[in-house]
């Protein structure tokens, strides 16, 4: 007798195994935030208290006990759950882990780099400082930080494969608060340094909120030299890191560093041209713009340069980004240029209102301008195919996409400026005051749609010179053979033959020479298909016509007849395959 056979247990799916690991994932997400609640609650109110643990909130208690007891032990236990089955390669490199580790984190890393900022800087307030709760606070995340931070590195469950998340995450998250931070506390520094210290006048003295700026841009630095250099975020040659390179260190630094320099220039023609406010009112915007000239110029510098030593790709990437930064500066700047001077139209005598708008416009002008034309070059534009970038005709389309659709969207505006003033109250103001605004705003993306329409253009004639000049195509094919149409060797021939010409359309005729035979009258075997598509695409070498008949037999003789005019032989430009040719 034999034993019977094991059953055999189904292996889950692959859709099955991920939503089990959504839902496990998810589930110790939500257990972790509820024990850091409970236990930051319960330190909180202990630093708090010192010896008395409830003062008067007891359902604030209750609930810190709740979260702490309960969550707690019940986020161990799928921990635990979760760090054995972690044995498995395949459950470290799932979507699902991955995504666990990353917001997870990112959340400790914010909460708990805050909290002990905030702790630091509640020592420099004049009143009374509120210690227990960043106290409490950086204590449960720091500790959550390490945990998973411990998990990430773990020698025996190494994540490797997510070690540029993790840089990418840290430095992106210390830069934004570093560079922030930097510029608050340049922008006051310089603010006391222009206006005096009457405008800083406040019930404290003027240096501490500078101080505390800087405290929160020296923790802003560390983390992010902690993750770019220690953690080694720079020497990643990942997409994820070039695009973080691009994204961040190039794309918003250079609208801080453009955005700051344009309202430098604003503050200075208005206390050139125009000072119709007083002149601290004039100022205030300075200093705050020449911080974040300063600090968005140093830090798009630094990725400018690191850039340059990466891929080309990635270098091509930030010179486009930065050109085209640029550009929307100073297409913004040509449409309120254009708004000011239908402004200056409809009532000439308008006072500083217009002329400020005027000055704003040339402001952002006169900053967008030359940073484009040095980062875009368009005296030295591609003189061939190969001299074109793989990402060029993806901006071009792309800035020629973005501004069609606003100058749609004006057009629709201005159409409805029109017809509201036709059809409604003629005492609301004059037409040309109703549409200049977007009037403006048309004009600047009509001028980029069509700048960049016509470089578009112009690449493709240079793609067009480069490619390979391609023959006459043949449209239409007549094969006369002793094949019978609708069989399976005479479909084959057809395709065979159709994609040997390059998509021609083949009909397919049998010869009924020799009383109605179906194959050639020889002795000799007929070709196979295969052979026979060879022979028909070698002696269609060189034919031009569109439409071709071909007769095969006897034997193995092949003729190709070239037709003028499809319609001048009845019969041959039909495309019906079930037809026999009779002599």
């Amino acid at each position: 007798m034999t034993d019977p056979a094991a059953p055999v247990v189904a292996a889950p799916s692959s859709g099955l195994a991920t939503l089990r690991r959504l839902i496990m994932y998810v589930l110790l997400f939500a257990l972790v935030l509820i024990s850091a609640s409970g236990l930051q609650g319960l330190l909180e109110r202990l630093f708090r208290t010192a010896s008395t643990l409830v003062s008067g909130d007891v359902a604030g208690l209750a609930l810190s006990l709740a979260f702490t007891l309960i969550g707690g032990p019940l986020a161990l236990l799928l921990w635990w759950f979760v760090w054995r089955r972690l044995d498995d390669e395949s459950e470290r490199r799932a979507p699902g882990w991955g995504l666990y580790l990353t917001g997870m984190y990112a959340v400790s890393l914010i909460i708990s780099t805050t909290s002990l900022l905030n702790l630091a800087t509640s020592f420099l307030d004049t009143q009374e400082s509120q210690w227990p709760s960043p106290l409490a606070n950086g204590i449960v995340w720091s500790a959550i930080w390490w945990w998973h931070r411990w998990m990430w590195t773990h020698p025996r469950k190494p994540s490797s494969h997510l070690e540029d998340v993790r840089a990418v995450v840290g430095s992106v998250f210390g830069l934004l608060l570093g560079a922030g931070a930097a510029i608050a506390a340049l922008g006051s520094l310089l603010d006391v340094a222009i206006r005096g210290f009457a405008a800083a006048a406040s019930f404290e003295p003027w240096w501490l909120p500078i101080l505390r700026s800087v405290v929160w841009a020296a923790g802003g630095a560390a983390v992010w030299w902690w993750h770019w250099f220690r953690d080694g975020g720079r020497r990643f040659q990942t997409g994820l890191v070039d695009v973080t390179i691009i994204a961040v260190g190039i794309f918003v630094a250079g609208i801080t560093a453009l955005g700051g320099l344009g309202v430098i220039l604003f503050v200075l023609l208005r206390l050139a041209f125009d000072r119709s406010d007083p002149l601290g009112n004039l100022l205030e915007p300075l200093a705050p713009a020449i911080a974040a000239a300063a600090i968005g110029a140093l830090v798009w510098r630094y990725h400018r340069t690191a850039s340059v030593a990466r891929s080309t790709r990635t270098r091509r990437a930030s010179l486009l980004v930065t050109s085209a930064v640029a550009l929307a500066a100073a297409a913004s700047g040509i449409g309120v240029v254009v708004n000011a001077l239908l402004a200056t139209a409809v009532s000439p005598l308008a006072g500083g209102a217009t002329r400020t708008l005027l000055l704003g416009g040339l402001s952002s002008l006169l900053v967008g301008a030359p940073v484009w034309w040095l980062a875009w070059k368009p005296r030295h534009q591609p003189g061939t195919a190969a001299d074109i970038p793989p990402g060029r005709r993806v901006y071009l389309v792309a800035f020629f996409g973005v501004s069609a659709v606003v100058a749609l969207i004006t057009l629709l505006v201005i159409g409805y400026r029109l017809f509201e003033f036709l059809l409604g109250d003629v005492t609301g103001g004059g037409l040309l005051d109703r549409i200049r605004a977007p009037l403006g705003l048309l004009v600047a993306a009509g001028l980029v749609a069509g700048y960049h329409f016509a470089l578009w253009r112009h690449d493709r004639v240079l793609f067009a010179a480069a490619a390979p000049a391609h023959k006459h195509m043949i449209e239409r094919i007549t094969l006369v053979s002793g094949y019978p149409p609708g069989s399976p060797d005479s479909q084959a021939l057809a395709r065979g033959i159709a994609e040997a010409t390059g998509g021609a359309k083949v009909a397919t005729w049998l010869r009924a020479d020799d009383g109605g035979a179906v194959v050639p009258p020889s002795s000799t075997p007929a070709p196979g298909v295969g052979e026979a598509v060879r022979l028909v695409a070698a002696a269609l070498e060189g034919v031009t016509a569109q439409h071709v008949l071909v007769i095969a037999g006897p034997d193995d003789r092949l003729e190709v007849i070239p037709i003028a005019a499809v319609g001048s032989t009845p019969g041959l430009g039909s495309t019906v395959t079930d037809r026999v040719l009779r002599p």
